[in-house]
């Protein structure tokens, strides 16, 4: 009966072996497929009329334009995200309140709408045709097909982020060390910088690399609003576009792969963050 009990378990660990290196395969092979081939054959064409090619490219005035509006757009998009999400989350986790779970809904809407509408709506408010666009006008203030629209797209659609990172860990700290510290006599920001901020430093850092990341990818929303004017509101990827449409891949690939450089340093951070929560 032991020796029984022993081949079947025997058995069963074979199997479990079996099953393991399956899975390692075909997520290697689907990896491989879905990244690893598209990054080499990015920076293969990039590279394929040779490097004084690739680096007028990447170096050309519109590129460096488009560049420097995509950080502008991602750090401005991050630094409104961070700061609304660690208000947001410390609200709705601290305080209840009727209409708390509506609040969190919208919070959520940049996920469920697509980017192109949201170009569309931005444009139906804020530009000439918009409710707004009389008003704006009169102020001599531009949005549309001007790079407050593009930051202001931005912004929309990685809106969630460092919110949807921040609130779960907020929530699960509960509110009891903040008052018993308010009751001691600490005063808010006191209580925040001590007692909260220690909690959700790497939840909030980990927010922030996502936001930047989606921010620095965006194409829908900000195509539609930007109206693609080259080196006033392209950012990267609109310029990869423009490139390509034009037939002049090699350059397009030279200017997608300083998005691929920045996606892999942002992945290197995610992960040293990740590695640092646990």
């Amino acid at each position: 009966m032991r020796n029984e009990w022993r081949c079947k378990f025997a058995m069963s660990k074979s199997k479990q072996k079996v099953t393991k290196y399956m899975l390692i395969a075909v997520s290697a092979l689907f990896l491989t497929v879905m990244l690893v081939l598209p990054m080499i054959v990015v920076i293969v064409n990039a590279l394929k009329e040779g490097w004084s090619v690739y680096q007028s490219n990447v170096l050309d005035e519109y590129t460096i334009k488009a560049l420097g509006l995509t950080l502008l757009a991602t750090v401005s998009a991050t630094t409104v995200n961070t700061i609304f999400g660690i208000f947001a989350s410390y609200l709705l986790s601290k305080f209840y309140f009727e209409g708390r779970q509506f609040l969190a809904t919208l919070i959520d809407i940049p996920f469920s709408i697509s980017p192109v509408i949201a170009g569309l709506v931005f444009i139906l408010t804020f530009g000439n045709v918009g409710w707004m666009g009389d008003l704006l006008k009169e102020q001599g203030i531009k949005i549309v097909f001007a790079v407050p629209g593009v930051i202001l797209a931005t912004i929309f659609v990685t809106f969630p982020f460092v919110f949807r990172e921040l609130f779960p860990v907020m929530n699960a700290q509960g509110k009891d060390e903040e008052e018993a510290a308010g009751l001691m006599g600490a005063k808010g920001f006191t209580v925040f910088r001590r007692i909260t901020f220690p909690h959700i430093k790497w939840a909030l850092l980990y927010g922030i690399i996502l936001c930047a990341a989606r921010a620095m990818g965006e194409f829908g929303a900000v195509s539609v609003i930007s109206g693609h004017l080259r080196g006033k509101t392209n950012t990267l990827p609109l310029h990869v576009e423009i490139l390509y449409n034009e037939f002049n891949t090699t350059a397009a690939f030279a200017v997608s792969s300083i998005l691929l450089i920045l996606a892999v340093l942002i992945l290197i951070a995610r992960n040293i963050v990740e590695w640092k929560r646990k």
